[in-house]
């Protein structure tokens, strides 16, 4: 007679890990026969500002039958073309078709060849610890793949040059490995889909830092479509500098937002000192918009926005004054 106390354990088939591995495996090498036909191994010739020339390296991925490829500007900065070779041995050259430091993303045409393009996702249905597939061109060596996790969703990273800068939002974080020469190359789901176009490696060591990639979303897409057919992305400029503040409780009630933006700086001649903005005043809406952190107003800050009046309301000593403002165009250089 079995012992009542006695509880069982091991009943039941024990798990299949090949199977599991298996399964992952076939995920990756599926998300790597759809894409390395499509991902390209940039070199770049480019003058420094010395007058000294230098070579450079990063990744694509062609999004077109007509050659059309996406990278990263930082990856093409300072060079209108460049060479280009694909997994299969085929070498030929690129023009660049447009290129936006403010989200470091960039079109390039390849001169000859006809790769098959890759598909783009959508980077706003990623979930975190879904899994992504790196493919690039790290270090020299053409075609590589790397598989990883989403680590995180929302990041923020801080992009432009010596004179403007800007945030691109919702960056992925993932743990794939990568490193120098990945920039511009794809960040894929698992279903071959290019979600995002990796960037930036953060860390002490190669390949053990964090990854992040600009998502691809509607946003990036509006901008990938105008530099396809524009060759640069216009976007709006108040010239104020400020930070999250909260409201009084009287206002919050008055207003139904419990904060808003405090100006700490009026830049010279800009639109908004031309429209009475000034230091310390709290900007609460915009265009009809809540405005809360100063990422609501860079959001604002479209093309479409240029020389048309943005009405704004403002909170100066407590009381809620209504400003006309027209934004400018901001300048890259």
């Amino acid at each position: 007679m079995s012992d009542p106390f006695v509880i069982p354990i091991g009943l039941g088939p024990e798990p299949d890990e090949s199977t599991a591995l298996d399964a992952y495996s076939e995920a990756v090498t599926g998300v790597a026969a759809r894409l390395l036909p499509s991902v390209v191994a940039l070199s770049i010739r480019r003058r420094g500002r010395r007058g000294e020339w230098a070579d450079g390296s990063g990744s694509g991925v062609t999004i077109s039958k007509d050659g059309l490829t996406l990278t990263s500007a930082h990856v093409v900065e300072g060079a209108n073309r460049g060479g280009a070779s694909f997994v299969d041995g085929w070498e030929t050259g690129f023009d660049v078709v447009g290129r936006d430091p403010l989200s470091d993303l960039a079109v390039l045409r390849t001169t000859d060849g006809e790769a098959p393009p890759a598909a783009l996702g959508d980077a706003s249905r990623l979930v975190v610890g879904q899994l992504v597939v790196a493919v690039g061109n790290p270090l020299g060596f053409s075609g590589s793949v790397t598989a990883g996790v989403v680590s995180a969703l929302g990041r923020s990273i801080t992009t432009g040059n010596d004179r403007v800068s800007r945030l691109v939002e919702n960056v992925i974080q993932t743990d794939a490995a990568l490193h120098p020469g990945n920039s511009g190359g794809a960040l894929a789901d698992s279903r071959g889909r290019v979600v995002g176009i990796n960037t930036a490696l953060i860390g002490p060591m190669l390949g053990q830092g964090l990854g992040l990639a600009v998502p691809i979303d509607e946003v990036t897409k509006r901008i990938i479509a105008a530099l396809i057919q524009e060759g640069r992305v216009r976007r709006a400029y108040l010239g104020v500098a400020g930070g999250t503040r909260p409201l009084p409780p009287r206002l919050a009630r008055e207003l139904d937002q419990t904060q808003g933006i405090e100006v700490v700086e009026v830049v010279e001649a800009s639109p908004a000192q031309r429209a009475g903005i000034k230091p310390g005043d709290i900007l609460v809406n915009g265009g009809g918009e809540p405005l809360t952190t100063a990422r609501d107003l860079q959001a604002l800050m479209t093309g479409d926005r240029v020389d048309v009046d943005f009405e704004m309301t403002v909170i100066r000593g407590g009381t809620v004054h209504r400003l006309t403002t027209r934004p400018a165009e901001l300048a890259e250089g």
